[in-house]
């Protein structure tokens, strides 16, 4: 059963430092002062367009509407979303892993959001580490370190009954109880109007907006719209990544993969990461490279490791749904403008991992200073560029930690070592597991790749990963030599 502890708490109540979302008491802000009448700011009947529905939006839409209300302040959000999170298949879906970090969990909670069991549809409280030089499970670091399995629609193609609820469509319901508005339809048009962004949906006539806040994806389309606009806005850097849904049911899932994630580090060409997610009926397949194509799926889908962990009745062409979605990379320079903030993806999001705590971040950060600051280029430079900072400057790190991943990935004798090491760790209770908790917030997105980078620093890291690294390399000589000799 999901039931998270408060947020940045171990089991003794004490805090936890992998808890790096920054919380503000919305009961503390009522009292703050709005942006002088002599900038852009928002008035009693302003109207607010968010474009995208999904996490990024959605949180932004509560957050304003909430911020806004404690300070007595009306406002009037669209949230313009193509998309229903109510029907299966493309037509629901946001094409994501769908993999959350307790710590988030726990945070919107705090917030007033509360996501039910119908939502998380699993408690990941593991990794299974998979290589070719053998196989080791990783216990979550502390109790409330688990991370949760939903889906982002609610379903995939051939999805029968619908047991769960999508996770955006929650998120998009709180903020429609906070008193957004849904407009269901496409952007196909932007402009401005007496200094005002308009903005229309196929087939509508155009609406103005004080302030819109665009949410899209990046592999939305309608991102094109603000590249001509002259903001200096372009969109971000991203790669190429495959998720397939394979339906196991319940009982096979629960007595084949359980409620571990699989991780797989494979010297495959051109497979930087892939995992496979444990959920309600189904299970997600994730790969992550620039050139992913059907070849390369197939020779991941054989191997020896993926075999061994699906069931054995398992059929890797039998998927229910696939989808080949874009993550961005690197953040955009100027994520805002004059009435204009980007938030999520198609501003900056985490490297790699944990893109849904990212938007809440921004999400968050640009809400408040819309409210609070203002809605000039001025006041989200002052406001909410330093969020955006914090999450490019952390990915800079990131590259560096994921460049060292690929090393491992790439020498046979650097996996065996992370595997002894990490095995001696798990076999070991109270003992210090550093490498565990790296490789686990490597796979979670569970802490900043600041704090990451540091932990593989320390002398006793090091000094563990030097000595896993040499008696590797020893047995692997004197299999080499045995071998000579006998020729």
């Amino acid at each position: 059963m999901w039931n998270p502890r408060p947020v940045g708490t171990d089991t003794k109540g004490n805090m936890s430092s992998t808890d790096w979302v920054e919380t503000l008491d919305l009961g503390e802000i009522a009292e703050m002062p709005a942006a002088g009448s002599d900038a852009l700011t928002l008035v009693d009947g302003s109207r607010v367009a968010v474009i995208g529905g999904g996490p990024a939006g959605s949180i932004f839409s509560y957050f304003l509407l909430e911020m806004a209300t404690r300070v007595g302040l009306e406002l009037n959000v669209d949230i313009i979303e193509p998309r229903d999170f109510e029907r299966p298949a493309p037509i629901g879906c946001n094409m994501c892993g769908g993999i959350i970090s307790e710590s988030l969990v726990q945070n919107l909670a705090t917030e007033g959001i509360n996501l039910p069991g119908k939502v998380v549809q699993r408690g990941i409280d593991s990794y299974m580490l998979h290589m070719d030089v053998g196989s080791v499970r990783i216990a979550t670091p502390l109790q409330e370190m688990r991370i949760g399995a939903v889906t982002r629609g609610p379903g995939p193609r051939d999805v029968k009954e619908m047991k769960w609820e999508s996770f955006d469509h929650h998120l998009l319901k709180r903020s429609i109880e906070a008193g957004a508005k849904v407009v269901q339809g496409r952007v196909d048009h932007v402009d401005w109007t007496d200094g005002r962004p308009q903005v229309r949906t196929k087939g509508n006539l155009p609406e103005t907006y004080d302030l819109v806040a665009v949410a899209m994806g990046v592999n939305s389309p309608g991102l094109k719209l603000f590249e001509t606009l002259g903001l200096g806005y372009e969109r971000p850097s991203s790669t190429k990544t495959l998720i397939r849904e394979y339906y196991l049911g319940e009982e096979v899932i629960n007595r084949t993969l359980g409620s571990s994630m699989h991780v797989f580090l494979l010297d495959i060409p051109r497979l930087e990461f892939a995992a496979i997610i444990p959920k309600g009926d189904y299970v997600s397949m994730c790969l992550l490279g620039e050139d992913i194509d059907n070849a390369l799926v197939e020779e991941f889908v054989n191997t020896p490791e993926v075999q061994g962990c699906m069931p054995p009745e398992w059929k890797a062409d039998a998927r229910s749904c696939q989808c080949m979605p874009r993550i961005a990379v690197q953040g955009v320079k100027k994520p805002f403008a004059d009435r204009v903030v980007f938030i999520g993806d198609c501003g900056v999001t985490r490297l790699y991992k944990d893109g849904i705590g990212a938007a809440y971040r921004t999400s968050k950060a640009a809400a408040r200073t819309a409210v609070f600051e203002g809605i000039s280029e001025e006041a989200f430079r002052q406001g909410y560029l330093p969020a955006c900072r914090t999450i490019a400057n952390d990915n800079l790190i990131g590259k560096v930690t994921f460049l060292a991943t690929r090393v491992i990935q790439k020498t046979r004798f650097a996996r065996r070592a992370v595997l002894r090491m990490t095995k001696k760790e798990q076999q070991k209770e109270g003992h210090r597991r550093r490498m565990s908790s790296v490789l686990w917030d490597m796979f979670s997105g569970s802490a900043p790749y600041k704090d990451i980078f540091l932990r593989t620093l320390h002398p006793a890291f090091l000094g563990g990963l030097s000595w896993s690294l040499l008696t590797s390399v020893i047995p692997a000589s004197k299999k080499k030599k045995t071998e000579g000799a006998k020729k």
